[in-house]
């Protein structure tokens, strides 16, 4: 295939010692297959011959995709609407915690239709929202009269000005993982956090799933983070993190679309049971849930 990206060792850690662990398809668009790769020194995953940043752009155009599009239509994408107004308030919540301030200086990367950055403007918080997807922009102008930015804004902000910075599911789409991240830490005030919530592909539904577990989400994810290699990512930059917490309304969301991925129709019985049991498992351990939250802070010197 043309234009696409292999690598011969660890992204994250630069081990050679990487190899092939499974096959996942993209059942959102294209219906491709694409190899993930693993390091066997820090655990990082990886798919192999993604499209390069400039030839991605189609892997998103789906209705299905409800973080650009904000779709209703299905049952999965209701119940993910009716979730995500409790998740928003948690996340509100979640940051006024982490950084110690009620109001301040926050930058959401890859802000989706807007609803996040709409919930912390109405909370006081100064918001610099960038989404790369024109339609997503465009959407959160309508839905949430909120005007994000392009993503190419980023490496013009200014240094030491953020006291948040936000991702939601966000750094596994990064094509330049490491330009980010060196970014961010630029970006954030010297006492700032830094939020980042990726899937876990170490979590009980990730291996009952196996090829099928939705968050694989194949090509348009990139990475795929366990805690082990989050960490390792973010001592390479400089960062701490300095605690996980756990995304317990994704483990239901991701099953319920493992299961339409494993017999063409979904079970809701049958994701709701392997969700609970998922987070039953995981209960006590932030690392082992379906996805984690890290609150990251500058490493001290």
């Amino acid at each position: 295939m043309e234009n696409t990206i292999v690598h011969r060792v660890c992204p994250v850690c630069g081990s050679n010692a990487v190899s092939r662990a499974l096959e996942a398809k993209d059942h959102t668009v294209s219906k491709q297959t694409f190899e993930i790769w693993s390091c066997q020194d820090c655990s990082f995953r990886f798919t192999q011959a993604v499209p390069a940043e400039e030839f991605i752009g189609k892997y998103y155009k789906s209705d299905e995709y409800v973080s650009h599009s904000n779709t209703k239509k299905g049952v999965v994408n209701r119940l993910y609407h009716a979730v995500r107004k409790r998740t928003l308030q948690q996340k509100l919540q979640l940051v006024r915690q982490a950084s110690g301030q009620m109001e301040g200086y926050l930058l959401d990367v890859g802000a989706g239709t807007g609803a996040f950055a709409s919930v912390m403007q109405g909370a006081g918080w100064k918001v610099t929202g960038l989404e790369p997807d024109q339609d997503a922009r465009n959407n959160a102008a309508r839905d949430y009269q909120v005007e994000l930015q392009s993503l190419s804004h980023l490496f013009n902000l200014s240094a030491d000005h953020y006291d948040v910075i936000t991702l939601w599911h966000v750094l596994e789409h990064v094509h330049k993982l490491h330009d980010y991240l060196d970014t961010f830490k630029k970006l954030l005030t010297q006492d700032g956090t830094l939020i980042i919530a990726v899937p876990n592909y170490t979590s009980y539904d990730a291996k009952y799933y196996g090829r099928d577990w939705a968050a694989w989400d194949v090509p348009r994810h990139l990475w795929h983070f366990s805690p082990k290699s989050m960490e390792v990512l973010m001592k390479k930059h400089g960062l701490t993190v300095t605690k996980m917490l756990p995304m317990k309304f994704d483990s239901f969301y991701v099953s319920m679309l493992s299961e339409k991925y494993r017999n063409g129709t979904g079970n809701l019985f049958r994701a709701f049971w392997e969700g609970l049991s998922s987070n039953k498992k995981a209960e006590g351990d932030a690392k082992k849930y379906s996805s984690v939250i890290y609150i990251i802070k500058k490493a001290e010197v």
